[in-house]
This record gives structure tokens, C-alpha cells and sequence, in this order.
């Protein structure tokens, strides 16, 4: 059985076509200014802190669709989306419930935790070169349960994972919302897993601007889904680009879907595909199947179970959780991500 691969973000729809700035307070128990606070979007680059009297100013693209987290030691993260720049935004935190989690100590474990973490890092970070230089400073906060029944594993944090990506020049603070791993049989082995997906909210600090790390940035973002997504919008097709294939037979894209501009995102409608060509029976509701290969060389298959989705000016979409990778695009997990605003001036 195939392994296939779904990635699961909770990164909103983002879009720069002007770009205003968006002003705010912060306040916490009392209505007491906070200073210190993190403001910044999802998956992003952009981000602040709030001053002594809990104000703040970031950058703002008014036609996003993106996520704005803000999060403070003590306070429960907000989350907020549809923002309007022309008006200041005042967020009064909430205390978090001091609640100690119960450590359940289980007797006859079948897997120890260092085989889960082990598990946890494969899918998680990945297993590329880029992959094998993350460091997760704070391991000790995974709590990891596997459903002996339904053959799924699941990880959880209360506190955000501080991960450390030396090779490409990042610190991503994640705050891991759901992981999850489905095998086909009582197994912690990869080579048993059916499925597995991950979201989170996510912010990333730029820690090395090295030209030895720009390079490896530059080549991760090729051949990525991010940059899929980003040539999907533009119909930029080619045989060093992307092809779209049926078995080895490459495929015009424009005669398997339509794709309209509609104002600020563009629009994927997914024509009906021959039945004979979809090979993949472990799926159910599939629409559409197909191969795609990067520069000729990276092979990978993307399976669409929506007839529509929508891709924003940073190639991330919408319905994300219906379009699954395998192959060569699926091994970049978190330990090759990039921020979503990469290479978007």
C-alpha cells in the first residue's frame, strides 16, 4: 500500500496587492496595557511586539485572508481574521485556566517514547538534509496517545514547539493544533502508515541571512508545494517547471482545468477526468488524479478530493485538506518549510 501524505495547515488565504498598516492595543487583566505581546500573521515573517503601553503597528495586506495571532505568557492566543486597517484594533486578553494536564502513566506501552518521538520527528520535520538540522528545543512538552483500535497515533502540545532549522536560517515557534497518524496495522513502523496530516499556527524569525543559507532557501522553494501552487495561478507549466502527466504522458493543463482571476485570488475549477485514468481504489470521493514531475526529475502525485479551490497570491489555498500529495512533494514537511511570504517583495 502507497503511503500518501496530507498536510493540513491552518494557514489562512493571504493576498498582497497594496499593502496599509494596521494599528492596535493590547490590554490584559484589568484593561492593564501589555507590553511584550506577539502579534504577527501565520506562517509568516511579519511580526511585532506591543510597547510599554501595549500598542503596536505591523504591516497589513487588507485583501488577506490570513490569520493574526496574538499571544502573550499567561494569556489565551487570539486569533484573528477580516481586519480593517482603517480602524485601530483593540484586544483585550483572556487569563488562561492554570490547569496542570494529568500524566497518565500506562502499563504494558507497546512503543516507548523515544520510538514516538522518533515517529513524531519523521513526519513532522521530515527526513531531508534540511530536515535533519531542525532542532525542537522542547520535546519534553509532546504528549503522544495511540488508539490501539483505530490504529492512530496523535502528538499535542499546551505550549508552542520552538524549533531551530540551522540550515535554513530559521526559528519557527508552532503551535501545534493537530497531528495524527493512521497505520494499517497495531504499528509504529513508517512503512505501515496510511495517512497522516499536521496543522498548526506558525511564526517564523529570521536567525542567519547568510549567502550559503539563501542558497539552500532558494532550493528548497524549488520544486515546493508553495511554488507548485504559485505557477498552478500563473498557468506557468513547463518541462523545467512543473508537468502535468497521466502515467508518463504529459497532459495540457489547461484542457483538465479552468482557472479564472477573481480579483484577488484565482479561482481552480477541476474538469471531470476519464474514470480510466483514476488508479488510486484506497481513496475514497476522488475527483481527480494525477502525475506531476518537477524539472523533469522530482515525481509526485496530487489527488484532488474537492471539484474546486482557490490559490492566493502566496500559493497557499483553500480546501487544503482536500488536495493530498505523494511522492517527492510530500517529504518536505516543517524542517523545509518556508515562510509564506517568501520571495513575495
Amino acid at each position: 500500500m502507497k503511503n500518501l501524505y496530507l498536510f493540513l495547515f491552518l494557514f489562512s488565504s493571504v493576498t498582497i496587492f497594496s499593502q496599509n498598516i494596521l494599528k492596535g492595543k493590547i490590554s490584559g487583566k484589568d484593561n492593564i496595557p501589555l507590553e511584550g505581546v506577539n502579534i504577527y500573521f501565520d506562517g509568516t515573517t511579519i511580526s511585532t511586539i506591543s510597547d510599554a503601553n501595549g500598542d503596536f503597528s505591523i504591516k497589513y495586506e487588507p485583501n488577506a485572508n490570513n490569520i493574526l495571532a496574538i499571544s502573550f505568557m499567561g494569556y489565551q492566543t487570539e486569533y484573528l481574521t477580516g481586519l480593517d486597517a482603517s480602524k485601530p484594533l483593540n484586544v483585550s486578553l483572556t487569563v488562561s485556566e492554570n490547569e496542570l494536564k494529568e500524566v497518565v502513566i500506562t502499563k504494558n506501552e507497546l512503543f516507548t517514547r523515544e520510538q514516538k518521538l522518533k515517529l513524531f520527528r519523521e513526519y513532522f520535520l521530515g527526513k531531508t538534509n534540511n530536515s535533519k538540522s531542525c532542532v525542537i528545543k522542547n520535546e519534553s512538552d509532546l504528549r503522544f496517545k495511540y488508539d490501539k483500535e483505530k490504529l492512530i497515533f496523535t502528538a499535542s502540545s499546551d505550549k508552542p514547539l520552538t524549533i531551530v532549522n540551522e540550515s535554513l536560517g530559521y526559528k519557527i515557534d508552532f503551535e501545534l493544533v493537530v497531528f495524527e497518524i493512521a497505520f494499517s496495522k497495531l504499528s509504529i513502523s513508517s512503512k505501515d502508515v496510511i495517512k497522516n496530516f499536521y496543522g498548526g499556527v506558525s511564526r517564523f524569525e529570521d536567525i542567519d541571512n547568510s549567502v550559503a543559507v539563501l542558497e539552500r532557501r532558494e532550493k528548497t522553494f524549488q520544486g515546493s508545494q508553495m511554488q507548485f501552487f504559485r505557477n498552478f495561478a500563473k498557468k506557468d507549466w513547463g518541462i523545467k517547471k512543473f508537468l502535468l502527466l497521466n502515467d508518463d504522458n504529459s497532459i495540457d493543463p489547461l484542457t483538465r482545468f479552468k482557472i479564472t482571476q477573481e480579483e484577488d485570488f484565482v479561482k481552480v475549477e477541476i474538469l471531470p477526468q476519464p474514470k480510466g485514468e483514476i488508479k488510486n481504489g484506497n481513496l475514497k470521493d476522488i475527483f481527480a488524479a494525477y502525475n506531476i514531475a518537477f524539472n523533469r526529475t522530482e515525481e509526485s502525485k496530487i489527488t484532488f478530493q474537492t471539484d474546486s479551490f482557490y490559490i492566493y497570491k502566496y500559493g497557499n489555498n483553500s480546501n487544503i485538506e482536500s488536495i493530498l500529495f505523494s511522492g517527492k512533494i510530500s517529504e518536505k514537511k516543517v524542517g523545509d518549510m518556508l515562510p509564506l511570504n517568501y520571495g513575495i517583495n
